[in-house]
């Protein structure tokens, strides 16, 4: 069993890390001294000049397509990627690319929605959270009425990433209350100038998501996304993915800070010696380093399925369930070491102790991850031991 990366990875992992390290950490305490004053970390300008960069070293698009301009790297290089662009809180992502499920729209979907969204001229969001359907998605509720040709959208949609910046929407809807999630719920991709609105949530961290508010909004029949009836299994899709590309980013992160906490340990004097030296900072240091690995390998088993187009969806689970909990003790280790000075807003700590603490809850929660990795083992989808 060989674990070493190809030269090509191997590379392209550079690559990505040097870019991180030339372009995104200087503007690590600008963000900071933004985010204090209560502004956006990074201007969306700021993102695009940084993407245009990217896209000029050849990172564009690392899942789409070749044929709309990507580089299609895949799942496994996706997560090296991941890993690397986690190593910062600065606020970015390479452009470039669509949701997953926007490669279901049909040829006039695609010139209006699709290609415009991989240039960076559109820009979309995922609406699929209700306030009574998050863990449980598939209570959603919002209604959706044939009047014509065209359907009536009624209801809300709430902790939707980039939901204040979309211009349109992916928005799912019962279209028929008999079948449910069984049939009965369909994707529309819905224009701001339809008709909804969107209010800013404030969270415990930058992540700055938004409730979406629906009255008699008129959508096209054109506008289904796939076929009607289908939608909850295209959303389905989209969740599966972050579910290992998450704690990708957590591992990435867990590193930064495992080493900030190094570093401060061998500088920072008390009693006369650095507290390196003290077995309790040690034994901190020690079981994050063994929880990051073994958190990488659970991530890039997922990965690896997903490339080889196995089926991922339980090793995903695992992967966000003890990629989450590994982030959130690493931090909260880090944090303790650095004492005082890891609490204030000078350092990044308790800015990523925020962050980290969502990784437990979005795309998943811890809880429903367990229950899904149980009700495979239990019903004998997934089986221990198993042959790798």
């Amino acid at each position: 069993m060989d674990f070493t990366l190809s030269e090509e990875q191997k590379m392209i992992q550079k690559t990505v890390r040097d870019f991180v390290n030339k372009e995104l950490k200087p503007l690590e305490q600008e963000v900071l001294k933004n985010e204090r004053e209560g502004r956006h970390g990074i201007s969306s300008e700021k993102v695009k000049e940084l993407q245009t960069k990217a896209r000029d070293i050849g990172f564009w698009g690392i899942n789409t397509p070749e044929e709309y301009g990507g580089a299609n790297l895949g799942p496994i290089m996706s997560v090296l990627i991941a890993m690397e662009l986690g190593r910062t809180f600065v606020p970015f992502s390479f452009g470039g690319s669509a949701d997953n499920i926007l490669y279901e729209c049909n040829e006039e979907q695609k010139e209006e929605y699709l290609i415009p969204l991989i240039n960076g001229e559109r820009r979309s969001c995922f609406a699929l959270t209700e306030p009574g359907a998050g863990s449980d998605a598939r209570n959603i509720k919002m209604k959706a009425e044939k009047d014509g040709d065209h359907w009536v959208l009624n209801g809300e949609k709430v902790f939707i990433t980039g939901g204040n910046e979309a211009d349109f929407a992916m928005v799912f809807a019962v279209t028929d209350k008999e079948k449910g999630a069984n049939g009965g719920v369909t994707c529309f991709l819905v224009d701001r100038e339809m008709g909804w609105k969107s209010e800013y949530i404030h969270t415990m961290g930058e992540w700055g998501p938004a409730t979406l508010v629906f009255e008699n909004v008129r959508v096209p029949e054109k506008n289904i996304l796939g076929e009607l009836g289908h939608g909850f299994s295209l959303g389905m899709k989209w969740i599966g993915q972050g579910r290992y590309m998450i704690p990708a980013r957590a591992i990435g992160s867990a590193e930064r800070l495992l080493q900030m906490a190094i570093d401060y340990s061998q500088t920072r004097v008390t009693f006369g010696k650095p507290i390196s030296e003290r077995q309790a900072i040690q034994w901190m240091i020690a079981d994050s380093a063994v929880e990051i690995e073994a958190a990488k390998w659970i991530v890039f088993r997922a990965a690896w399925m997903a490339e080889n187009g196995m089926d991922a969806r339980h090793q995903s689970s695992m992967a966000k369930l003890n990629g989450g909990l590994m982030a959130n003790q690493v931090v909260d280790r880090v944090m303790q070491i650095h004492g005082g000075m890891g609490y204030t807003k000078e350092l990044p700590i308790e800015r990523w102790y925020r962050e980290l603490r969502l990784y437990r809850i979005f795309e998943g929660t811890d809880e429903i991850q367990r229950r899904t990795i149980a009700r495979n083992l239990l019903k004998g989808h997934a089986k221990v031991g198993e042959l790798l």
